[in-house]
């Protein structure tokens, strides 16, 4: 199979764990096979390999959910990046060119489309192998999942179906509506839209050239910010006449909400956790290094992170996003393709992070004009380079680099390191990149 994951979020709704680079899908809360515990990407891509080992998958999201995709799922996984974001079609549009024209795919190879956080079990992805056949037989352009609803829900958008049977031509699509026309919908056989559907590449190429005049994947990647916003349903398949719509029975949750997460959690405790015997329906995830005691509690979710933490009646968690977009502070904690890092103290003149590197990695080679950083060890053995000057460092070493120095580390094991930045204008923009000195 070639599948193409879409990977987008700001982070607002399951605040405080995610953020504008840190998803929802990046949140490590399900336990995976081991003891471990994995993310819903990673979730997503392990069911994938497990349906099918030789499966092309390729993440299409913006620059800021790179390094956490890497950081998660390897550096081997095809990514296509959205230099801003602009919707759906153009999304859909820029990685079908990014395969047919960087990746030399045919126009007539099959590609299926699915979000990249669904909570699915393993048939979900076994029916996909049903999506690609359909569209093989050349019956339709475009052949959507349509998933069987189980409550007349207000946040999906609907699909009519013509036929009852498990494969349909498509009367009509349907917004979102309310909770009475979703009901009407559902008593009419409707189904609804997961935003899964496969179509030959050639396909969507043409359709793409029609509303954009571009030559080729590097000339759209170059005026994409001049694009119009556009979802794919609009622009391509509210406009399809051969189209059909496939029905998926299987287990198909959309974990949008701190309420719908909890139902999906295996375990009701992450993290260091005590609660007492009075507690009923309580979900708590601790990403802090301190201990919380709950006591007395009922229907209640708890989230605590670098970032805040959130203390929610389970239906009213669902409110959050206007609260949290009143909030403005820096990003706490984030995922890099070279590990992690957690900012411990924020002050007008300095800043405290605690770094992680995995062993073989680096940062890039890269100097502030602003401000003065020094990297304290913690454990592990690395190397610094210091305009220019490599020096072997282990835990207990000191490096300082005053502003305009060209600085870079190595972790030549797990490396983690107390940075300390100081300055009177501290600022994520004050970098600059360079090709490391031989």
């Amino acid at each position: 199979m070639n599948i193409v994951l879409l990977s987008g979020g700001s982070g607002k709704r399951l605040w405080p764990l995610s953020n504008d680079v840190r998803s929802k899908q990046f949140i490590k809360i399900f336990k995976s096979k081991g003891s471990e515990y994995e993310s819903m990407v990673q979730r997503v891509y392990h069911q994938i390999r497990e349906v099918d080992k030789d499966a092309m998958v390729t993440i299409a999201t913006s620059k800021a959910q790179v390094s956490a995709i890497h950081n998660q799922l390897g550096d081997h996984v095809g990514i296509c990046v959205e230099p801003c974001r602009k919707d759906t079609f153009p999304a859909i549009a820029l990685v079908t060119s990014y395969l047919h024209d960087i990746k030399n795919m045919s126009e007539e190879e099959v590609v299926i489309v699915c979000p990249v956080d669904p909570y699915v079990e393993n048939n979900y992805f076994e029916e996909l192998r049903e999506l690609e056949k359909l569209v093989e037989r050349e019956d339709s352009n475009l052949v959507l999942m349509g998933i069987e609803p189980t409550y007349p829900s207000e946040k999906y958008g609907y699909i009519i179906p013509i036929e009852k049977g498990k494969v349909s031509r498509v009367t009509e699509f349907k917004e979102k509506p309310d909770a009475v026309k979703a009901e009407e919908y559902i008593s009419q056989g409707a189904l609804w839209n997961g935003g899964v559907f496969a179509y030959k590449i050639g396909y969507v190429l043409k359709k793409a050239h029609e509303l954009i005049e571009f030559t080729d994947y590097n000339d759209l990647y170059s005026k994409y910010d001049t694009l119009n916003k556009i979802s794919f349903d609009y622009a391509v398949v509210e406009k399809e006449e051969k189209i059909q719509v496939m029905r998926f029975m299987g287990q198909w949750k959309d974990l949008g909400t701190w309420n719908t997460i909890t139902e999906a959690m295996e375990e009701k405790i992450v993290g260091n956790v005590m609660v007492n015997e009075t507690c009923e329906n309580v979900h708590i995830i601790n990403e802090l290094d301190i201990p919380m005691l709950c006591m007395g509690l009922q229907d209640v979710v708890i989230s605590a992170s670098p970032d805040g933490i959130l203390v929610s009646d389970k239906e009213q968690s669902s409110y959050i996003k206007p609260y949290v977009d009143q909030i403005d502070q820096q990003i706490m904690f984030a995922e890099k393709s070279w590990g992690i890092y957690r900012v411990l103290d924020v002050e007008e003149e300095s800043l405290i992070i605690k770094v992680t590197l995995k062993p073989g990695e680096k940062m890039n080679y890269h100097s502030h004009n602003r401000r003065d950083e020094i990297w304290a060890i913690i454990s592990g053995k690395g190397r610094t380079f210091v305009d220019g000057m490599e020096q072997s460092v282990q835990a207990g070493d000191v490096v300082t680099m005053q502003a305009g120095s060209r600085h870079m580390i190595i972790a030549d094991t797990e490396l983690k390191v107390i940075e300390v930045q100081l300055g009177r204008e501290i600022s994520i923009y004050d970098k600059q990149k360079f090709v490391p000195e031989k």
